[in-house]
């Protein structure tokens, strides 16, 4: 019994009929939001221009990070790339071998080895399981043992700095809170409780310093409206 894992009790009871769901996500610096469970399972179709691009953009091994239902790497698949789907969560790793995702791990990212992939895929905010900047600095040092040379990260993130605008267009941060898009969440769904976890939004200006501290070049594909973005870490040497 799958016991607080809100995103995979969600998507089990979505392959099951119950198509209405929805996952509540409760974040320090907003109001509650929710995310639809159908968009999920979102067809070629139905992804927004940016998620689009970044599979388009894939080659090589692919290890799609935080894979959910499996959209995307169903995808891959069908377009004949290797595909590796990791994700903690044991309702959606289930749901994704149900799906006919060929290749699935329970795993985190962080704690993979003895693999080498072409192409890191981190969509819908995906990079945000660093949690904070120290987190990211671990992430890209670790990355660089599961890439092969020349491989890169594909990655959604998010500027949120225009949440901390006031009416008159100013910007009112805490300097002592640490960086602004270093963010809190909670998950909620039925009985199920992520538990408080932190959560990362980068913008791209100091994702691309950290980039290539680390031995990436950086290259940003796309910017969305809202603040939101596709960049392309390569790495190096």
């Amino acid at each position: 019994m799958i016991k607080n894992d809100p995103i995979g009790a969600a998507i089990q009871d979505y392959l099951k009929g119950k198509k209405n769901g929805t996952i509540t996500v409760a974040c320090n610096i907003a109001e509650d939001d929710v995310i639809p469970v159908d968009y999920l399972f979102r067809q070629e179709e139905e992804m927004p221009e940016l998620e689009t691009i970044a599979l388009q953009e894939c080659r090589g091994h692919v290890l799609d990070v935080g894979a959910g239902a499996g959209c995307h790497s169903l995808l891959l698949q069908e377009r004949g790339l290797p595909v590796t789907a990791i994700d903690i969560s044991e309702g959606a790793v289930a749901a994704m071998q149900q799906r006919g995702v060929e290749n699935v791990l329970l795993a985190d990212v962080h704690t993979l080895k003895d693999q080498k992939y072409d192409t890191l895929l981190m969509l819908m905010n995906g990079i945000g399981i660093v949690g904070d900047l120290f987190g990211l600095y671990k992430f890209l040092v670790h990355t660089k043992t599961i890439l092969n040379p020349g491989g890169q990260i594909l990655l959604e993130s998010s500027d949120i700095l225009y949440m901390y605008e006031q009416e008159d267009g100013s910007v009112l941060l805490d300097l002592n809170a640490g960086y602004y898009g270093e963010v809190e969440y909670n998950m909620k769904y039925k009985t199920h409780e992520s538990g408080k976890f932190k959560w990362l939004f980068i913008d791209a200006g100091l994702l691309e310093q950290y980039a290539e501290e680390h031995g990436y070049s950086f290259e940003v594909l796309y910017e969305g409206e809202n603040g939101n973005y596709l960049a392309k870490l390569v790495l190096l040497g």
